[in-house]
């Protein structure tokens, strides 16, 4: 069983900054991800300032992830700017998490005085019409001041893109006055049914009203951010409409019957896909033998790695799910069973049967994930399996330093991620479960890991309800991926486990190619 992870994290409204002096965190980069332009640049520029800082940084490596399909970014605190920095970029982002964070006049001047994509979020827009004397008239729209309605739907081009209500940050509300000018690039709706600007675009500037970062979803205006992102950064792109499918959790005790029977159904409706491995099979307390502990390797189960090759010969294509997908003897946090429980983080599960993730696991080192990874190669060597060149680390989750471990020994990850504030300022990496985000891509990006992503964007069939997430059907998947035809060039990427036979993953695969969508292989992501 795979965790759902929870990227929800509130955003932070109306907390002044104090005053502060620069900022002294490093200017980080990085390269764009596989396939994007090599003479695209992003700047993504950050508030740095007061109690909440971390939060600046949790939402400028999304952003800076994004931006990343398109081509390489830079990316510092905002009051580190100096003038004409921006020149110097394709385009530039600016991610306003704090209210009255210090914004050098230089900035706010190259902004409004040159012609690259301007791309503001939420915070201090007030900043900048103030430094023009006549912002209204040149732009043709001004802000108004946050509304707090419990806006549930975003219109973004004809989609309906939902938004979560317990974010109640705000949206800033603007008022156009020449829609010569200015136009609504999508449009909050209040529960009585009334529209205002979500964002507003005029000529080079476009100004979202909140940070589409919060308390993202599948399906939520988190999408319409990342599709914009096209306007600025890839304004020529063509519409285009991948799916992927991964079937998840497959270990040695898997039954072969079942894989063979998924890659006879996907083979049959043209289909690539991947299988997600992993190479040992613990169960070290006997939970489901009677009370006697198992340990076993894919070259003790014979007829399970005949099914995986058989699957290779199908279209499936083999990526590394952790070594024994649990760890040690725990109940991390079920029962120390393999493909039940974590095995590069912690995590329980609280009275209110949640899981909670309690941080990175006992002495974390990159040796210690290094000693996982090559006994699991040596697993697949014994088994007669060609090494895979993908991970996909259990329940998606694991500490910065294994993520950055992981890029060194695979450099191409399939999965969402999490990301903790340090990681980009230069700071010692924070790893708290309260500070950290999780994230999920519409497309392929390369992270502030260093890792290629490909991307898994729309989750799996559930049919039972289970730690306080309701049960998920095909209907909701397909749902999931009409919204994510918003992003013009992104996927609908699922992943399914094959104990539940063929007849969700049927309803699921011709729902989606009923779309438009046109099933690929993972490695059509990273090319």
């Amino acid at each position: 069983m795979s965790a759902l992870i929870a990227l929800v994290l509130a955003a932070v409204l109306g907390v002044a900054a104090p005053a502060a002096a620069a900022s002294t965190a490093k200017v980080a980069s990085g390269a764009g991800a596989p396939g994007s332009s090599a003479s695209t640049k992003t700047l993504v520029l950050y508030d740095s300032t007061g109690a909440y800082s971390w939060l600046g940084e949790d939402y400028a490596m999304m952003a800076t992830n994004l931006v990343s399909h398109f081509g390489a970014w830079t990316a510092h605190p905002v009051d580190s700017y100096t003038a004409g920095e921006l020149s110097k970029y394709s385009a530039v982002v600016y991610v306003g998490s704090t209210y009255d964070e210090p914004i050098p006049a230089a900035f706010l001047d190259d902004v409004l005085g040159t012609t690259k994509p301007v791309l503001w979020l939420y915070d201090n827009i007030w900043q900048l019409t103030a430094r023009s004397a006549d912002f209204a008239s040149r732009y043709g729209y001004t802000w108004k001041g946050f509304d707090t309605s419990a806006v549930a739907k975003v219109d973004y081009k004809g989609t309906a893109l939902t938004r979560d209500t317990r974010n109640n940050a705000g949206i800033m509300d603007t008022v156009i006055y020449d829609t010569a000018k200015a136009v609504s690039v999508a449009d909050a709706v209040r529960p009585d049914g009334s529209k205002f600007p979500w964002g507003v675009r005029s000529g080079n500037l476009t100004y979202i009203g909140e940070l589409p970062f919060s308390y993202i979803t599948s399906n939520d205006r988190y999408l319409a951010f990342a599709d914009l992102l096209y306007d600025a950064l890839a304004p020529r792109t063509a519409a285009r409409h991948r799916a992927l499918v991964r079937i998840e959790d497959v270990g040695p005790d898997a039954d072969p019957a079942q894989l063979r029977a998924i890659a006879d159904y996907l083979s049959s409706r043209k289909v690539p896909f991947t299988v997600a491995v992993y190479s040992r099979y613990r169960d070290p307390k006997g939970v489901n033998n009677h009370g006697k502990a198992e340990d076993y390797t894919l070259r003790q189960r014979p007829l399970v790695v005949s099914a995986l090759k058989y699957m290779q010969s199908k279209g499936g294509t083999l990526l590394m799910h952790g070594y024994t997908h649990q760890l040690d003897s725990l109940n991390n946090p079920y029962d120390g069973v393999s493909a039940n429980d974590f095995e590069f983080f912690r995590a329980h599960v609280d009275a209110g049967d949640a899981v909670i993730y309690d941080g990175p696991v006992r002495n974390d080192s990159a040796a210690g994930v290094t000693a996982r990874v090559t006994a699991s190669r040596t697993d697949w060597q014994q088994a007669g399996l060609s090494q895979p060149t993908i991970f996909e680390p259990p329940h998606y989750a694991a500490s910065a330093l294994d993520y950055k471990t992981f890029n060194t020994l695979f450099g191409v990850r399939y999965d969402r991620g999490l990301y903790f504030p340090g990681v980009l300022s230069g700071a010692a990496v924070d790893n708290s479960v309260a500070h950290m985000v999780g994230q999920f891509f519409p497309y392929t990006v390369r992270d502030v890991y260093g890792s290629t992503v490909i991307p898994e964007n729309i989750g799996n069939i559930e049919p039972e309800p289970f730690n306080q997430h309701p049960a998920v059907l095909p209907a909701d998947l397909v749902a999931n991926a009409k919204a994510n035809l918003a992003v013009r060039d992104g996927v609908a990427s699922f992943f399914y486990h094959p104990y539940l036979g063929t007849s969700y993953l049927r309803q699921t695969v011709e729902g989606i190619q009923g779309l438009g969508y046109t099933f690929v292989a993972a490695a059509a992501m990273t090319g």
